[in-house]
């Protein structure tokens, strides 16, 4: 069993937060084996998983894509709707059927702009986010490509 993960939204953002996060908030569902984004395309939502399984991947030029991380309830799916240029840097399939939150990009910027701490709460939690993904990557990358030698 896997330990939950300390980037979900309850355990980053207070209950006022949430709420007013969440008041942006509407269902989205995927079916299992479905495209939720493709790396290089524009980056204009997010979505929190409500119940399912879904896998980030990165393109390796001359390789099958990646499989970087697999995300799960309360997690964030897609962090490049809120850095410019708003292009996705990873792609995302639903593994298995996924329900999610889905959020309006612009419409969240709009109100972390209009409300400094809910932006700073909400900047807080996706740099988290954002620095945990990198080295997830990175040592994905790491046990998939690098050179076995042996210790010297």
């Amino acid at each position: 069993m896997s330990t939950p993960s300390p980037f979900r939204i309850a355990a980053v953002l207070s209950p006022e937060h949430r709420e007013r996060l969440m008041a942006l908030a509407r269902e989205v569902n995927f079916p299992a084996g479905a495209r939720i984004f493709d790396e290089g395309t524009p980056a204009d939502q997010f979505w929190i998983v409500r119940s399912g399984t879904v896998t980030l991947e990165m393109n390796v030029p001359g390789r099958r894509p990646a499989q970087i991380e697999s995300l799960g309830p309360g997690e964030l799916v897609g962090w490049s709707w809120l850095f410019p240029p708003y292009v996705w840097q990873l792609g995302a399939e639903a593994m298995t059927p996924v329900r999610t939150h889905a959020f309006d990009g612009v419409a969240v910027r709009m109100l972390m702009d209009a409300d400094p701490t809910f932006g700073s709460a909400i900047g807080h939690w996706v740099g988290r986010v954002l620095a945990h993904r990198l080295q997830v990557a990175r040592v994905r990358l790491l046990d998939l490509y690098a050179p076995y030698t042996s210790a010297r």
